[in-house]
């Protein structure tokens, strides 16, 4: 029996709309959008029939197709357009010649994968948007909220949560900038054999590939599912009419025009890689830091809604946060398989381009499913400033150790601040007294107001200020 995946060990994307955009149905969909299109953009360039484009859009649809057919006929030529193109070609009947003319498999499947990527990111930057406008608010909520800032796990310096929360977006803003630039410039794919246009320059001459015998092309007129026709290039107008070809398919498709074939130059999935792995890490970083923050004995902040546990009832643990941490941790090795198949051999490669397709769409399913639990995690976060402020004073007043060292320095001179403040705080800890108390016995300090130098609510820096001009960002 098909045992389909249904994302039983990948909670990250189940569910998730990235999903549904990634998946075999939305792939095989995307492959028949990508055929369809080229026969479009054949007929509106004037060497297909319009009649045949008519046709082959009606027939491009997943409903009419065996998915699990297809894959498993993929196994014979490598790839699953071979056999889609045999089933579309019978799908359209007449005009079936028409399918798929002049192009080779990495054409449609590269064309494909743009289209699931574009429609994939849509749907990501959705989240993004959702999630910028939740630590916005937060941010501006919290714009004066102390809390200890923490660096290599300790207690440092007083912070506030705005100050976080707007870090927090910022880098949201960082991962939605690079993926609309990428989305925006991902091209599609038209080539045919080796890159050349040959075949699609060709038709002229009464030459097809990859379509069987064309009506009125001649008895000679063959199909092969990856080669390109006829040797020659033709006229100059064939050669024109060719060039033309790849930016009225792109068109067709709402993607961007592709300066040359890219069989073997990858940049578009290299840049995709990297901002979706970019991405996977902005969102980690506010996973992790909620992670931290909501731990039982620290309890600053919490999920809305905490999962619960198979084995003790009382638990409320963060699984959004646990979930996109786990997908910020799988996001780096995908894209390192993506970026090793830049170095692809010829003018297609064996192996390479075949090894980025499940890559790919792990990669977007995590990042799309990670920016949804975000959405959510940013939507429903609870903040206690009270566990914050309290926390404040969890080391007596050697937060402000730093600030009270600058206050200290014109009068007693930097070395004997800095020596008199690491005596008191190394008593501090030993006898378990406020730093405050112990500087007012110092009688090198008698008269001298200490009150708002030892508040930490008040040695929060520039942190407001910081928050206001992170929230000016659009």
């Amino acid at each position: 029996m098909l045992d389909p995946d249904a994302g039983l060990l990948d909670p990250v994307r189940a569910g998730s709309p990235a999903e549904a955009a990634t998946g075999d149905t939305a792939f095989l969909q995307a492959l028949l959008d990508a055929e369809a299109a080229l026969t479009r953009a054949q007929a509106a360039t004037g060497t297909a029939p319009a009649e045949a484009a008519r046709a082959v859009g009606e027939a491009a649809r997943h409903d009419r197709f065996d998915v699990r057919s297809i894959a498993l006929r993929a196994r014979a030529g490598g790839n699953p357009v071979i056999p889609l193109v045999a089933d579309l070609t019978e799908a359209a009947g007449e005009w079936g010649p028409y399918v798929h003319r002049g192009a080779t498999s990495q054409d449609v499947l590269d064309t494909a994968a743009m289209l699931v990527a574009a429609r994939t990111l849509g749907l990501v930057l959705d989240d993004l948007a959702r999630t910028e406008r939740a630590l916005g608010a937060l941010a501006a909520v919290h714009r004066d909220t102390a809390m200890p800032g923490r660096t290599l796990t300790q207690h440092a310096v007083p912070t506030t949560f705005g100050l976080k929360a707007a870090g927090w977006r910022s880098l949201v803003l960082d991962a939605r900038d690079r993926i609309e630039a990428v989305r925006d410039g991902l091209p599609a794919q038209l080539g045919g054999a080796a890159g050349t246009l040959a075949a699609f320059a060709d038709h002229d001459a009464g030459a097809d590939s990859d379509a069987g015998a064309i009506p009125g092309a001649g008895a000679g007129a063959v199909a092969s599912a990856d080669s390109g026709a006829g040797a020659g290039v033709g006229s100059g107008a064939r050669v024109q009419g060719a060039t033309a070809l790849p930016a009225a398919y792109a068109r067709e498709l709402g993607l961007a025009v592709p300066l040359l074939p890219w069989h073997v130059l990858r940049t578009p999935v290299a840049d995709l890689a990297g901002a979706l792995a970019l991405t996977a890490g902005a969102l980690g970083k506010i996973a992790a830091d909620v992670l931290v923050l909501s731990r039982t004995e620290v309890a600053e902040v919490a999920e809305d809604t905490g999962g619960g546990s198979s084995a003790m009832p009382h638990k409320a643990n963060p699984v959004r946060a646990t979930l996109v941490a786990s997908a910020a941790r799988r996001a780096p090795h995908l894209a390192a398989s993506l970026y090793g198949s830049l170095a692809a051999e010829d003018e297609r490669p064996a192996g390479a381009w075949h090894a980025e397709w499940e890559p790919l769409r792990e990669l977007l399913r995590l990042v799309g499913g990670a920016a949804h639990h975000t959405a959510a995690l940013a939507e429903g976060l609870r903040v206690d400033p009270a566990a914050m402020r309290a926390h404040l004073e969890v080391t007596g007043g050697l937060l402000v150790a730093e600030r009270l060292s600058v206050a200290l320095t014109p009068l007693l001179g930097r070395t004997r601040a800095r020596t008199l403040l690491a005596e008191l705080a190394s008593r501090s800890r030993t006898d378990g007294r406020p730093l405050a108390e112990l500087l007012a016995e110092q009688p090198e300090l008698a008269g001298t107001d200490l009150t708002g130098l030892t508040d930490p609510t008040r040695a929060t820096g520039c942190a407001g200020a910081l928050t206001d001009r992170a929230l000016e960002r659009r």
